[in-house]
């Protein structure tokens, strides 16, 4: 029998992508069924196919290449190093140049992360409308299809038939233009949906190969780090017993204008960095100072005096700001310097050039690292998980000289952010906490590099 006009009508006004998407949402409802392993079967004990041996050997294949390029790059990475011989310039230089790498990697895979939470949280949104729309839109296109499927009424037989069939197709022909244009709406949503799902695979994507760069230049700037506090070690041969009694000196004092004053009287190493520090740097010329006098890896002083270098310092870690200098510090006094939430395991770089006058634990503050940067002001940085310079080292802007950790190893900040690693700035001068405000740049292109 051929169909009814109605039929035919409702067939012509129900789009096929209509009818598709109702499949397509019918089945996304469906619970999946979980997959019955081949192990967990009777037939586990059968002979393995060949298909799965040549599986098998591809991925042994696949590690032993991996090994190889593994051990090439190590190899590689160690010729490097021996190159470098005993130029220190070279060395200061690379160190650096890696350094300042990471830290770039780091603040890219940051705003990757930002990126895909933003469009993590987009398709959650979308999902959440078109599950909203699901069961109407499934509820609907079922009684559509059914009513296309009844045999249409003799129309000539019974008067009621005649007047329920016309108030019917009214009814249809109302409603079936009304569920295409909100067919039409989600089907917008699901491109939408998958838009947004390539941006997230291509963000993904970038992000595993951000980390990859950032595992091999971590690599290799371990090795030149390591290169480094050896040459440093064997130039101060008493460098390891400057450091134990350097522990046991901060030990003695319970406060930070304790520590720095105790450091540079009865410790060596201190003593004799604090007397060079009297070398302030280049003053500034014009009012303004020159950053390529940065760019010789050999100096041994600093390049620009501190008070010449406001607006010119980068922060020492990619990372937010979270407490600011002066604000209260939430129990009854106010924050003496600036605290940044960073990445765990996030790169720690020099501000600026200075001589390390402390580097090891201390009281609540975890490691703590203090830089003499010439001119009476002093570099406080703690909250790292592990410090890679020695005390008496001289350390150039740019420098790597601590990682982070994975949670804060500053007790005043446990409270609020005791599951993300945090960093505590404090600039000192004369011994006396200041603003380190003017001193940071206020853009990328104004920041000093070494």
């Amino acid at each position: 029998m051929p169909p009814s006009p109605l039929r035919r009508g409702l067939l012509c006004a129900v789009p096929l992508s209509t009818l598709v998407l109702s499949a397509s949402l019918a089945e996304t409802a469906r619970p999946r069924q979980p997959v019955q392993s081949a192990a967990a079967t009777p037939t586990a004990a059968a002979a393995v196919s060949p298909d799965d041996v040549k599986q098998r050997a591809q991925e042994l294949e696949d590690a032993r290449a991996a090994q190889k390029s593994a051990a090439e790059s190590q190899a590689k990475l160690q010729a490097d190093i021996a190159s470098i011989g005993q130029d220190r310039s070279k060395l200061n230089q690379q160190l650096i140049d890696v350094a300042a790498r990471v830290r770039g990697i780091e603040g890219g895979m940051g705003d990757t992360e930002a990126r895909l939470r933003a469009l993590d949280q987009r398709e959650a949104q979308m999902r959440a409308s078109l599950d909203s729309r699901r069961s109407d839109i499934v509820e609907v296109l079922a009684a559509l299809q059914r009513a296309g499927r009844r045999t249409p009424p003799a129309l000539l037989v019974r008067p009621d038939d005649a007047l329920q069939s016309l108030r019917t197709a009214m009814l249809l022909g109302a409603l079936v233009p009304e569920l295409r244009a909100r067919a039409e709406k989600i089907s917008a949503e699901l491109g939408d949906l998958l838009t947004v799902r390539k941006a997230i695979s291509t963000q993904r994507d970038k992000l595993a190969a951000d980390h990859d760069k950032l595992k091999d230049d971590q690599t290799r700037l371990s090795a030149l780090v390591e290169e480094r506090q050896r040459k440093q070690s064997s130039a101060e041969k008493d460098l390891e017993a400057e450091s134990g009694r350097a522990i046991a000196l901060s030990k003695q004092v319970d406060s930070l204008q304790g520590l720095i004053g105790k450091m540079e009287q009865d410790l060596k190493s201190a003593a004799k960095a604090a007397a060079t520090a009297s070398l302030q740097g280049a003053p500034a010329t014009n009012g303004k100072a020159d950053p390529a006098a940065l760019k010789n890896p050999t100096r041994t002083s600093p390049a620009i005096a501190f008070t010449s270098a406001k607006g010119m310092f980068a922060l020492p870690v990619n990372g937010t700001k979270i407490r600011e200098f002066g604000a209260s510090d939430g129990v009854g006094g106010i924050e003496k310097g600036i605290s940044l939430a960073t990445r765990p395991g996030a790169q720690v770089t020099t501000p600026c050039d200075g001589w390390v006058v402390y580097a090891g634990p201390f009281r609540s503050y975890g490691q703590l690292l203090i830089l003499n940067a010439g001119g009476g002001y002093h570099v406080l940085i703690a909250g790292m998980e592990r410090i890679s310079v020695n005390i008496g080292q001289f350390v150039l802007t740019g420098e790597p000289i601590a990682t982070m950790g994975s949670t804060s190893q500053v007790a005043s900040i446990l409270s609020t952010n005791a599951s993300q690693p945090v960093l505590y700035v404090e600039f000192r001068k004369d011994n006396t906490p200041i603003d380190s405000g003017p001193w940071w740049a206020a853009n990328e292109g104004e920041k000093v590099r070494g």
